[in-house]
Formats: structure tokens, sequence, C-alpha cells
């Protein structure tokens, strides 16, 4: 897909006002803004938690006094103004905390949910830590109940199809993995399609996990970890080799190693790539110079995804904008992101179909598959 220059000035970590705080989205065309409207969405990189909106998590706050996480709106917003990825994950430790009971599950999937269709998204794969919310006494049959309610009501409510990827944060270790597998296998929620590892990339290699990844692989879910956003491809290489990682959460240091491109290029493994998130996080100083471009001139393939999309402010419609407004992408080139990311998917058919015909059919002629 070729990739032209980049086409209007981007906002910075600099520009993006007190202690980093979520600004705009750049302002979009008439033209692109109708485009977007046609071209179905598909995400594949979403946290459950994460993806809270600000109504949701406001919610939980005053279901559960006291707390960390502030009551009023505009506390909150200063309350996610992020500096470095480590305080994110304070921020996201504060927020799971005030996740205790079955009905706050569903509360967030159902949240998810509206968020989702409001902007045409048709099917995702959600980030879910079951661990996080066990050691928060929700019992764990009571966890799978409220996912798999949630789901149901999502797709009859909001027409959106909801898939699992069940992970375990890293920094807590070999063992406690086992504890987050063991509850997948258990108790495997409709949906339930990957495995994944997430948490902080520092200090945490990726082979320690290895053989939870080869037990999930043999009871049939695709290995999805996180690697390379804060690490370098060193990370990545190991994901791959190691935990046999069918698609890379971020993987953005790739670009720095050309053999590392080239081998995602010829596997067809797809990085989920969520540009606000890196910059909220601090894992790219600006926009301008975030590596979507560049991997996409090396073939690799590319689903655009948002994240975190409440923490972050954003959503899978202002990243195709981020895309265009300030990575210089053509309407063209956003449908052949769309496409790829219902490629990679593990979509169910004949969903899959459908979507495939929908983001060709916003193609011209000549340019479809």
């Amino acid at each position: 897909m070729p990739v032209p220059e980049h086409s209007s000035p981007a906002p910075t970590a600099r520009d993006a006002g007190p202690a980093g705080a979520p600004q705009p989205p750049p302002p979009a065309s008439t033209e692109l803004s109708a485009f977007l409207a046609t071209l179905p969405e598909v995400e594949l990189h979403l946290h459950l938690l994460g993806a809270a909106s600000v109504d949701t998590v406001l919610d939980l706050a005053r279901r559960h006094p006291p707390s960390a996480v502030p009551v009023e709106r505009e506390e909150l917003a200063r309350f996610y103004a992020f500096r470095d990825f480590a305080r994110f994950i304070d921020v996201y430790a504060a927020v799971n905390a005030l996740v205790r009971r079955p009905g706050d599950i569903a509360a967030l999937v159902t949240g998810l949910g509206r968020s989702l269709a409001a902007v045409g998204v048709r099917y995702a794969e959600v980030t879910v830590t079951p661990l996080s919310h066990l050691a928060q006494g929700i019992a764990p049959q009571d966890l799978a109940d409220a996912l798999t309610e949630g789901r149901a009501a999502v797709r009859e409510r909001d027409g959106v199809e909801l898939a699992r990827v069940f992970d375990v944060a890293g920094e807590l270790g070999p063992e406690p993995a086992w504890d987050a597998l063991g509850w997948v296998l258990r108790y495997r929620p409709e949906g339930t399609v990957g495995f994944g590892l997430g948490g902080p990339e520092v200090g945490v290699g990726r082979a320690q996990f290895a053989r939870h990844f080869a037990v999930a692989r043999d009871a049939g879910l695709h290995s999805l970890p996180h690697a390379g956003e804060t690490t370098g491809p060193a990370t990545v290489w190991s994901a791959l080799r190691d935990l046999g990682a069918e698609r890379i959460g971020h993987g953005i240091t790739t670009v720095s190693d050309p053999r590392l491109l080239d081998h995602l290029a010829e596997h067809r493994i797809a990085l989920e790539v969520c540009p606000t998130s890196n910059l909220r996080t601090g894992a790219v100083p600006d926009l301008a110079d975030h590596p979507l471009p560049r991997l996409l001139q090396a073939g690799v393939p590319v689903a655009l995804s948002s994240g975190d999309l409440g923490m972050f402010d954003t959503d899978l419609a202002r990243e195709y904008r981020v895309a265009t407004d300030v990575l210089g992408l053509r309407p063209s080139d956003l449908a052949h992101l769309a496409r790829t990311a219902v490629e990679v998917s593990y979509c169910p058919e004949p969903l899959r179909s459908a979507l495939l015909a929908a983001v060709d059919d916003t193609l011209p002629p000549g340019d479809r598959s």
C-alpha cells in the first residue's frame, strides 16, 4: 500500500495541554467524515477497563466511595493526564479498584458497546484481565456470567459482536499467569478467542510465559501478547519465538529492525497499532513521528486500533482521522487498514464476509481485493 508524505502539522506531547491532558481530535473534512461514516470498523486492541467511558467511570466512582478516582468530570479529566507509562499503570489500577461486583462488569461491557456502536464499530476483540477482577472479590463464575450476559446485551441492543482476549499482567510473574489461564480454560466465556500478555514490558521477559502460551494454544486459544511498545525489537522477537504470537499488541519499535519488518510482512503477522495511546503513555513523543507510515511502507499488516479509548479520550474514528490528518494517509489507505483488521481478526462467518464486502464497497473498483 503506498504511503504518502505527512500532509499537515501534528499535535505533540508538548502541545497536549496542561500535564498532557487529552485534546480534541484533529478537525475532519466533510469529505473524510462522510467516508468514515460508510467505513465498517473493526477494533482489535481494546482493554475493557481502559476503554470505559468517562460516564461509566464516574458512575463506578460514585457507587463505591471513597476511592482514588474523582467523582467529578473535570477532576477525572485531570486524573487522566498521563506523564508516562508508569502513571498510566497507576491510574489503571485505581479504576480497576472500582470494579467490585458482577454488575460493575456488566456496566463496563454495555457501556463499551454503546461507545463502539456510536462510531460504527461492528466487531471488536476486547482484552479482559480476569485476575484483576477476581482479586476485587468477584466470584469466578459470576465474572464469566457477567461477561457473557453483557456480550449478549451488546449484540442485541447495539449490533456489535464482541470477542474476548483474556490476558495476564506480566509484572505479576509466571505463577499468577497459571491462575489466569486456569480460569480461562475452566470458564471460557462465549466469544473467547485468545490469550494475551499485558502490563509493563520493561523487566518482564516474554520467555518466562512460554509454557503458559503453549498450553493456551493447545487449548485452541490464539496467542496475542503485547510487545515492542516501550521496549525494543528483541521483545517482539521473543513474543514470536517463545510465545508463538499470531498478532502483536503495539509492536511499534519493530520499525528499527529491518529483518523483523521483513519477517512480519512475509508471515503476515499483524501489529495492533494505537497512535493516540502511544502518545498518551509517552511511547512516542510526537504523533508526527509515529512509525505507522514506515510500518505500512515495509508491508507490515497493521490493524489500526484505539486501545484505552476512555482513558485516552479517543475512539477508532479519531485514530483514522489522525492517520489521515497527521500521518498523511488517504481514504483508500484507511479502507485497506480496515480490510486488514477484518482479515487478521478472529471474526466469525458470515460476519467476516459481510465486513470484507462492505469495506470493498468503499474502494474504487480497480483497487478492490
